[in-house]
């Protein structure tokens, strides 16, 4: 089954915490959209996370030990 990208690029995710992930690999800004409907970036993330990220589990977990309060982040929505 072919995921489908949201209006801002982001992919879906199966996940109680986070709603979609996306990546641009030029700029190494990570987006991630919460449930609640809130959108975040992450600058500086290497490609390595975000491929971590998408393949983890349990994305919310992974996003806690991987992402939060290690990158400078900016809320857009």
């Amino acid at each position: 089954m072919a995921r489908t990208r949201t209006a801002g690029g982001r992919r879906p995710v199966d996940s109680s915490a986070l709603r979609s992930v996306g990546y641009d690999a030029a700029s190494r800004v990570l987006e991630i959209e919460f449930v609640s409907g809130a959108v975040y970036t992450y600058a500086d993330v290497p490609r390595r996370v975000h491929e971590e990220l998408v393949d983890a589990p349990s994305h919310g977990r992974c996003f806690g030990r991987t992402v939060r309060g290690r990158y400078p982040y900016r809320r857009i929505r």
